[in-house]
């Protein structure tokens, strides 16, 4: 990105924290320090010292500073930390797409981690772990009370040792161990093919460092094998976010050149930025641009955009651009909402902080945090619907969540009513075999989206959802 990335540190677009927290790449000298509260100072001091002489037992001082720092940083919204040593790595790791683990994306429900999508191929994926699983313990030590940093510290570790999960599985009733041998694992983050004659899928599961490269490749392959694409469905389901600079160039493959693709806004001045459709606004200082190799038949291709609560943050960002530029036609449900810029800057050699920055708004300037990308057309996960859209989490339910700073958050009355029929038909839907509950693949044949996306291409009937419908902002109490 060169100069153009003025926000200092490293700027992430991810939702989740754990397996696949993602940054990019930016340092910039920062500026004066603001003045500092002297007498809480005093205070903090003081606590510091009482702690350290008076406490039943010697305590680690560079432990209780640790923990302050952390405490203070958590305590602002759901997506700022502080890095030690052994996190800032991990944390580094997971933008190049490898890492040692069990190789699952994780997030935090009721205490708990929970498993949002265990990476294909990895060792969690083998074990047979599911998205929706809890995991109650990690080795000998209960997760309750655990930050979702510190249970990914657990699950990490050195290749070809194990650990130990207890998983609970809400639709099954049960809990049950796994144990699984951690391994480096290498993501796949595109895939794609033609779907039928004239018409192709391609899937983006994490925006990474080679996530552009990939893209790239995976259409040049897609033209390749029908030159003549009629219509292309661009599949971010579920899709957690990660580099803002790859977000950007994907936006930027298809969209004219030099429009805005998203905009920066916070406290400090240089988080106030505008990034557009061209090559100094998402290359690395000395990258090839892999955009050049694409068709010119790709800026005016039909494409329809799949997005659905698990699409956050970087994917919203595309899904955002190619609407309000009227490039797309977006389906699916209402997305996760994550509309806030981390950076993250180093503290020393080996520790780091990520904070929140900035927000960031499409195109038209609008914020979508605490919101999300509302699809021009709703269309459910199955064509018996999407029963269980009220249980899932998405930004707005996070505790200390941002609200989107554009006017007042309204509650939503028919929320936890809404919940509570689903909790039933979940039930309910516990009886079956596990045969008949299994949702099918993202891009098979029986992918019900993926089907009503094509026939939006083809310009024949689509079944929209008869329940789903926009979720307003809700009410943040201060």
């Amino acid at each position: 990105m060169g100069q153009k990335l003025k926000i200092a540190g490293w700027v992430a677009a991810g939702a989740l924290a754990g397996a696949m927290t993602t940054v990019s790449l930016q340092t910039v000298a920062r500026g004066a320090m603001a003045p500092l509260p002297l007498e809480e100072l005093q205070q903090l001091a003081a606590v510091f010292g009482m702690v350290k002489s008076d406490y039943v037992e010697p305590v680690d001082e560079k432990k209780l500073i640790s923990d302050a720092i952390s405490g203070m940083v958590a305590s602002l919204d759901p997506h700022s930390q502080y890095f030690d040593k052994k996190s800032f790595k991990e944390f580094r790791e997971g933008t190049t797409g490898r890492f040692v683990g069990v190789g699952i994306e994780i997030t935090q429900e009721d205490g708990l981690v929970k498993v949002v999508s265990p990476i294909e191929g990895s060792p969690a994926f083998r074990a047979g772990l599911k998205p929706g699983d809890l995991i109650t313990k990690i080795d000998d030590t209960a997760v309750k009370g655990l930050s979702l940093n510190d249970a990914v510290k657990r699950m990490r570790g050195e290749p070809n040792t194990k650990v130990d999960l207890t998983i609970f599985r809400k639709d099954e009733s049960r809990t049950f161990p796994v144990s699984i041998t951690r391994e480096e694992i290498r993501t796949q983050s595109v895939k794609g093919k033609v779907v039928e004659p004239g018409y192709a899928w391609l899937r983006l599961s994490q925006f990474q460092d080679r996530t552009v490269d990939d893209f790239a490749r995976k259409l040049e392959e897609i033209y390749k094998q029908e030159p003549n694409l009629k219509g292309l469905v661009l599949d971010l389901r579920n899709d957690p976010g990660g580099l803002l600079d790859a977000a950007v160039a994907v936006s930027a493959a298809f969209l004219p050149d030099g429009v805005t693709v998203v905009s920066t806004n916070g406290q400090l001045a240089d988080s106030k930025f505008t990034y557009k459709a061209a090559p100094e606004y998402y290359l690395r200082r000395g990258g090839s641009d892999p955009l050049k190799r694409l068709p010119a038949a790709l800026k005016t291709v039909p494409i329809v955009v799949l997005v659905n609560e698990g699409s956050a943050s970087a994917s919203e960002i595309v899904a955002g651009a190619l609407q309000d530029h009227k490039r797309a036609t977006i389906m699916g449900s209402q997305t996760f909402g994550k509309g806030s810029v981390q950076t993250v800057r180093p503290l020393g050699p080996d520790t780091g902080l990520k904070l929140t920055t900035a927000r960031y708004y499409t195109p038209s300037g609008n914020s979508i945090q605490a919101k999300g990308i509302v699809p021009d057309v709703m269309v459910d996960e199955t064509e018996e619907g999407s029963p269980f859209a009220a249980l899932r989490t998405r930004e707005a339910d996070l505790e200390k969540h941002l609200n989107s700073g554009q006017g007042p958050e309204v509650k939503d009355p028919g929320r936890e009513k809404a919940r509570e029929e689903a909790r039933k038909r979940l039930e309910e839907e516990a009886k079956k075999p596990v045969s008949e509950r299994r949702p099918p693949e993202f891009g098979s044949d029986k992918d019900f989206q993926l089907a009503q996306a094509v026939n939006q291409l083809k310009g024949g009937p689509v079944l929209v959802s008869k329940t789903l419908v926009e979720r307003p902002a809700e009410k943040k109490e201060n």
